[in-house]
């Protein structure tokens, strides 16, 4: 089995443990930085070049796609995906987790619950736009913002009113959600590959800080989910369509929320939090769907794959 991960840097804890037990399985896996990938398209064939060599054609990739380079990380995805390459996660999916706005409408459409949230222009009436979020405190998030930054929280109308004011000057891109107080700064992450739970972990953040994310001083710990919580959790991974995830939830006085589907979740907290192997587990995954095959590095172009 070859096996390609998809990452910029082979010394980050998820790559390295990604590395260690595709090695354990005994596959032939390499860590391609895909922003040094460059693609041919011809008639009826597509080629990987990387590092001014053709790239042989794998039997699975493994995306760790940073947020920053989402268009050509994703780009690079479907490009393998069309060469009948096995991805743990879909550029698709990948791409439509990445746009908030866009996740949560999916979320949506799909009967996943969520906190109350309000998109609009620069040119609509902050108070307009506070009324709708059903007053403050609330939570206002730019779209592009990841690990917490970006998140900020404003408890009085007239904080609210000089917040949006300044992002929609910027001319920034912004959603306003309902704030759930009981949450009480924590949140939880479920581990979802292939359809099923893996681990999960509740994550509190630092004290005074009501994200929960690690990057910002939060800690983690083993979390046993709740029959709703999981089903809650599964049903934003199967709506997303994604392979692999983190599922992150809120819990309130009407039940689990989701705030964000991550289609490259880190492995370290979940891994230290849950004393679990979870990066063999996606090695599982790819065992589990992929017949290796035999390739000379290039791969005709199936018809039925040019919609991908």
């Amino acid at each position: 089995m070859r096996v390609y991960i998809l990452s910029r840097n082979v010394n980050l804890y998820s790559t390295r443990r990604l590395v260690e037990e595709a090695t354990e399985m005994g596959w032939d896996v390499k860590v391609i930085d895909y922003l040094k990938c460059t693609i041919e398209i011809m008639k009826n064939e597509l080629l990987i070049n990387y590092l001014g060599k053709i790239l042989p054609v794998p039997d699975a990739i493994i995306p760790r796609i940073g947020a920053s380079r989402t268009f050509y990380g994703t780009a690079m995805v479907r490009h393998f995906e069309m060469m009948d390459v096995f991805s743990t996660s879909g550029n698709l999916a990948i791409a439509r987790s990445r746009d908030k706005l866009r996740s949560l409408q999916v979320l949506s459409k799909n009967g996943v619950d969520m906190p109350k949230t309000i998109f609009a222009s620069n040119k609509s009436n902050a108070k307009d736009i506070i009324a709708l979020s059903g007053g403050t405190p609330l939570v206002l998030k730019i779209l592009e913002g990841t690990q917490g930054v970006g998140v900020v929280l404003v408890e009085s109308d007239k904080a609210a009113k000089s917040v949006l004011d300044a992002f929609y000057g910027m001319d920034v891109n912004l959603l306003v959600q309902e704030f759930i107080e009981e949450a009480g700064g924590a949140d939880i992450r479920a581990f979802v590959i292939d359809g099923k739970v893996v681990g999960a972990m509740k994550r509190q953040g630092a004290d005074g800080d009501f994200r929960s994310n690690l990057h910002q001083g939060g800690r983690a710990m083993l979390y046993d989910l709740s029959k709703k919580e999981k089903k809650t959790a599964l049903e934003a991974a199967k709506a997303m369509g994604l392979g692999v995830c983190g599922v992150d939830m809120i819990l309130s006085k009407r039940g689990p929320l989701v705030m964000e589907v991550n289609s490259s979740p880190g492995l370290e907290g979940i891994e230290k939090a849950t004393n679990l192997n979870i990066a063999k587990k996606v090695m599982e995954y790819i065992a589990n769907n992929v017949k290796p095959k035999k390739s000379n590095g290039k791969r005709k172009i199936k018809k039925d794959k040019i919609g991908a």
